[in-house]
């Protein structure tokens, strides 16, 4: 090869934050045409790393080139003016204006009056989501289009820059398997150009299906570059974990019992929402709920836990009647949410982790002044038993990683104790070893008694770790299907599940 074979080199880079060292000897090398998958648990430095080559962060040591030659990007702006573009994990577009200014926004087309050039932003959007194969109208307000058609866009908008190396973040986190396909014909597109993607992401059939090389990283530092041809899965897990993992599951020991919750003809009041859904959840069940886009799953979850208003319907929690108007409601009635959007809805980012921890259950830290020493140990009780990873109790939450935020969402909610979990996508973005730990977490709590509601589009998840797996089908609950009986070791289980995702579609 030639001497300057790498169209990207990050070499011995280095960062430190108050208390701890990010990033310590680590090191990326991108080929031209390629995919390169970056690996590691919660926490590992993927992030940091990506933050410090698109100039969010500035690099505490070693060196970044670019076609060989040394670069440093001061914002974010000057990257993508260089040719590097990044699609986050998180969205963040501005959900009240259409999707043709989120596309160029900061970069809007002007006319020569020097005002913005409405049809000109218009073409060129549609020009590039015709040469993309996205079908999503320019003039829409995007706050309106569901999370993976806003990824799209997003993906779109990072390819409009003519970006020689593309930053995908967990990208099909919130993707069908057709809309993962159609990323993957977009990818294989952009590096028949030459393009050079860097593929972040914890699924290991993704990886070794799209992927040229994979570089694993562990407590920010590199640990090996390989092929993806030469790894398996159990590799790529013993390299980010530091051990063997031969159990992806922890062994079930919950028994599910009596009837907790009682859900009949559940119906909510504003389109588009879920219709006459019936079902059980029992102490000690961890209750799955599996859908296509659209099934109506999230909703289902947010209407039960009054962040969406019902209709009709009626809802016993203990034997008791209960109508969860409001979240508030649903809070002293037993009921805890964790939603899918962890950065919009999820975590105060710019709050320490004590705030974050501690603000659903203010309540018990007395009144008119708050208990501080009882917040405080509160929140070591969090970090402690959930192992999140974090300086400090007193760091911001938007500076831990992905995992460790979902661990602190998680430990906010247990410490209001309680009796109905509702969980929406809990390890959307989370390495296999933090997986793990929640799984653990999530039997634990079966095996305490409480009743879970887990929303995943992970079907070996919910297999995995479900008594029984709730369907829903375009608002309407489509089945429900029984471990023992119609899933576990049975052939074909995943097609039952899938047939009954389509039922109403």
């Amino acid at each position: 090869m030639s001497e300057n074979q790498y169209l990207l080199e990050m070499l011995d880079i280095e960062k430190q934050f108050p208390g701890v060292k990010a990033l310590n000897g680590a090191k990326l090398q991108l080929r031209p045409g390629t995919v390169h998958a970056l690996m590691g648990e919660n926490g590992a430095g993927k992030s940091t790393l990506m933050k410090c080559l698109f100039g969010i962060y500035t690099r505490d040591g070693g060196t970044i080139t670019m076609d060989g030659r040394p670069v440093t990007f001061t914002s974010p702006r000057d990257a993508l003016d260089n040719g590097v573009a990044m699609v986050h994990q998180e969205l963040n577009q501005v959900l009240r204006r259409s999707v043709m200014e989120n596309m160029w926004l900061g970069r809007f087309p002007t006319n020569r009056l020097g005002l913005v050039d409405s049809k000109r932003m218009y073409d060129e959007t549609r020009a590039v989501f015709e040469r993309l194969e996205i079908d999503v109208d320019p003039k829409q307000v995007i706050g309106e289009l569901s999370v993976s058609k806003r990824q799209m866009v997003e993906i779109g908008k990072a390819v409009s820059y003519n970006a020689r190396i593309l930053v995908l973040d967990e990208p099909t986190s919130s993707l069908t398997e057709d809309e993962v396909e159609h990323l993957f014909r977009i990818m294989n597109r952009l590096t028949a150009e030459g393009v050079g993607i860097i593929y972040i992401s914890h699924k290991m059939d993704e990886i070794l299906r799209i992927s040229d090389d994979v570089t694993v990283m562990r407590d920010g530092q590199w640990i090996a570059t390989k092929s993806a041809g030469e790894l398996t899965k159990e590799e790529i897990i013993r390299l980010m974990v530091g051990r063997e993992m031969t159990n992806q599951f922890p062994p079930k020991n919950n028994k599910p019992g009596e009837v907790l919750l009682d859900v009949r003809d559940f119906t909510g009041r504003y389109e588009p929402t879920c219709h006459n859904v019936t079902f059980q959840l029992h102490r000690g069940e961890v209750l799955g709920v599996a859908g296509l886009v659209g099934s109506r799953r999230t909703e289902l979850l947010n209407t039960l836990f009054g962040y969406y208003t019902k209709n009709s319907g009626e809802v016993t929690l203990k034997g008791n009647t209960i109508n969860n108007v409001t979240t508030d409601e649903a809070r002293k009635n037993g009921f805890a949410l964790i939603t899918e959007e962890r950065r919009a809805t999820g975590i105060f980012g710019e709050n320490t982790i004590l705030f974050n921890s501690t603000i659903a259950n203010l309540d018990s830290y007395g009144k008119p002044l708050l208990k501080k020493k009882k917040m405080e140990s509160d929140t070591d009780w969090v970090i402690d038993t959930i192992k999140v990873k974090t300086p400090s109790k007193k760091t911001h939450i938007k500076s831990l990683s992905g995992g460790n935020q979902q661990k602190i969402i998680i430990g906010r909610w247990l410490l209001t104790q309680p009796d109905v979990l509702l969980l929406d996508e809990p390890t959307r973005g989370i390495d296999v070893g933090a997986k793990y730990e929640i799984y653990q977490l999530i039997l634990n709590l079966a095996e305490q008694g409480k009743g879970v509601m887990m929303v995943s589009s992970e079907m070996p998840e919910l297999l995995g770790i479900c008594d029984r797996i709730l369907v829903m089908s375009n608002g309407q609950l489509a089945g429900i299907v029984e471990r023992g009986k119609d899933f576990g070791d049975i052939p074909g289980e995943q097609e039952t599940i899938m047939a009954l995702a389509a039922k109403y579609v």
